[in-house]
């Protein structure tokens, strides 16, 4: 007991997270004097020195001192960061009017009857978004932003002007969300440009935008998105919560954020799902969940997540019904195929021959005869030549790669037939298992991990192995949760309601409920009917 009390101690007399230590951290701190060191003073040349410290000599960093109006009792500085700040629009519409503008003595006169940094902010400067602060913090978080801050002599507070013009990539394709019919346009790495494609999908006034920034070091703006009436409150609630929790150095790219909120960290399957495309993350949010956007990546999250997603496409919604749901079956079908075909080969080729057809096993023999392995290890070998291949063309440049990934494929497949390494049948179902796995890319880091217990299983207790490795990864989907919701939902637990959605597609016109899964207030989408002719 006593040594618990000494450590809890120890932690009262830690630092803030992200804060250097120093001798002066033991003694409570004073708030007035905080409050004061923090403020901007009405000194131009204390503000300049003190922000100079804060930024410690980084080259980046402009200090731009001028004359307001050509009088020298008037001293101004821009603080601003080179390459973050479009240059044009801050010489035009901030340094012409306050330096040149200025001069003309009827605005002098003018100016006369006001306070110059209202007058600044209110008449003079053609800026479309103004900001005035006096806390030391907020001037150096506006400028770290891409923000223009102007600091007047005799006055102590600052002017933030919006004048952001970094480059940043053109709206695209996304290359891993490619349809045939259907938008092409995707997200790219500037935030503003995200909300702007997803405010073109939903033109609706409830469309909420809540925003808030994360990491310690980079402070990285997030901001996630909801349809207010559509989404159930305590959904939003919840993960207003787990954002506001993260406590972390710095958010580079949204997997971070899929890290820090998801239900089952330790799960290979995902409950946080992602997508690059407007018009997905638009009708994911129309059905109630939640979008979450991070600056500086093209990957937008949604939550809730669920196993049926994978399944789905959003040129399903597109394009007629009957083929659509025929699609959905041969996804059905390759997942079946990416999982199962090595495992099932193992079993049936080194615990159960007897079920295989004799030409089948004949055939098969001679293609094994010479081979030094037992099957598993075949499987395993291939599986792990496959998996390099995949990776060497993912990883290289796009010509090279493709190159690698078919060359490469082609010539060890034939030299480790030639070479009595592998058999025939065993190059032929690892290859059927790999073309089945890239139909179902959103699954691309589940399949081979679930597809390896699976063959482990299989290798020890055959058929009956399989079956109980199956029976372990169904009951662990089971117990899974997205935010709340079932991570098999609609299918178990079973809702019949929302089945016209995940094993077949329904036409457009019967679609008029929104998945009750997440609790939604506003459960009806439409009330559209069947459409027929007009009778005469």
């Amino acid at each position: 007991m006593l040594k618990k009390l000494k450590k809890l101690k120890e932690l009262k007399k830690l630092p803030a997270y992200g804060q250097p230590k120093t001798e002066s951290d033991s003694r409570p701190p004073s708030n007035e004097s905080e409050t004061e060191v923090n403020k901007l003073t009405s000194l131009l040349t204390t503000n300049l020195t003190v922000l100079k410290e804060r930024f410690q000599g980084s080259v980046d960093i402009v200090f731009r001192e001028f004359k307001v109006g050509f009088d020298p009792n008037k001293s101004a500085a821009l603080i601003y960061i080179d390459g973050l700040v479009k240059a044009e629009s801050m010489n035009a519409t901030i340094l012409k009017p306050l330096m040149f503008d200025f001069a003309r003595e009827e605005l002098w006169q003018e100016l006369n009857q006001h306070n110059l940094l209202t007058f600044i902010r209110d008449y003079a400067v053609p800026n479309n978004r103004v900001q005035e602060f006096s806390q030391l913090q907020d001037v150096i978080d506006s400028i770290l932003r891409g923000n223009v801050a102007l600091l007047l002599d005799s006055y102590n507070s600052a002017l933030i002007f919006d004048s952001k013009g970094f480059e940043g990539r053109a709206i695209l394709e996304p290359a891993t969300e490619s349809v045939v019919r259907g938008p092409r346009e995707g997200f790219n790495e500037r935030l503003g440009i995200n909300l702007s494609l997803l405010r073109r999908k939903i033109t609706n006034e409830n469309l909420i935008l809540e925003q808030l920034n994360l990491g310690a070091r980079t402070k990285t703006t997030v901001c996630f998105a909801y349809l207010s009436g559509v989404v159930n409150e305590k959904l939003v609630n919840e993960v207003r919560n787990r954002l506001q929790r993260i406590d972390i150095d710095g958010i580079l790219e949204s997997g971070y954020i899929e890290q820090l909120i998801e239900d089952a960290p330790v799960s290979i399957f995902p409950t946080v799902g992602n997508t690059e495309k407007p018009d997905i993350l638009a009708a994911k949010l129309l059905e109630g969940r939640i979008g979450i956007f991070v600056d500086g990546t093209p990957i937008a999250l949604t939550v809730p997540y669920l196993l049926v997603e994978a399944l789905q496409s959003s040129e399903d919604y597109y394009s007629r019904p009957y083929f659509v749901t025929i699609v959905r079956w041969l996804r059905i079908v390759s997942l079946i195929f990416a999982l199962y075909l090595p495992a099932l080969y193992i079993a049936i080729q080194s615990f159960h021959p007897d079920l295989i057809p004799t030409p089948l096993l004949v055939s098969m023999a001679k293609s094994r005869e010479g081979i030094p392995f037992p099957a598993y290890v075949e499987v395993f070998i291939m599986g792990m030549i496959f998996e390099i291949l995949r990776e060497a063309g993912v990883r290289m440049p796009r010509p090279i790669g493709q190159a690698v990934s078919i060359v490469g494929g082609l010539v060890i497949g034939e030299a480790a037939s030639k070479a009595s390494l592998v058999s025939d049948t065993v190059i032929i179902f690892v290859a059927l298992t790999g073309i089945a796995s890239f139909v179902i890319p959103s699954l691309g880091d589940v399949i081979p991990l679930s597809r390896l217990f699976l063959i482990t299983w299989a290798s020890f207790l055959g058929i009956f192995g399989l079956l109980m490795g199956s029976m372990v990864l169904f009951i662990h989907l089971t117990k899974l949760r997205s935010f709340g919701v079932p991570y098999l939902a609609p299918l178990a637990p079973a809702n019949l309601d929302d089945w016209q959605d995940v094993l077949v597609k329904a036409p457009a016109w019967a679609l008029n409920t929104r998945p009750r899964l997440f609790g939604a207030w506003n459960s009806i989408r439409g009330r559209s009917t069947r459409p027929s002719p007009k009778k005469k």
